[in-house]
């Protein structure tokens, strides 16, 4: 029996599936990423299809929050 390996990608489809979603540095302190590769991962699941919303931030110095509100069917 093999376990199933959580990708980092895996990790940050979780964050952006959390009602209050994700920030940038949530997603980068969860996979080690630099900002970077966190916003090229955002893009990468935005070509394969997926829906995400960029919400700004509510009060000012907090961060802006991304959520997956639609995955097209591509398995994420």
């Amino acid at each position: 029996m093999s376990k199933t390996r959580q990708t980092k990608t895996d990790m940050v489809q979780a964050l952006l599936r959390r009602p209050e979603g994700t920030s940038l540095a949530d997603i980068c302190k969860a996979t080690g990423w630099q900002q970077h590769s966190a916003r090229a991962a955002l893009s990468t699941l935005r070509k394969k299809g997926a829906t995400i919303e960029r919400h700004p931030a509510q009060e000012a110095g907090a961060p802006a929050t991304y959520h997956l509100i639609a995955d097209a069917g591509i398995g994420l």
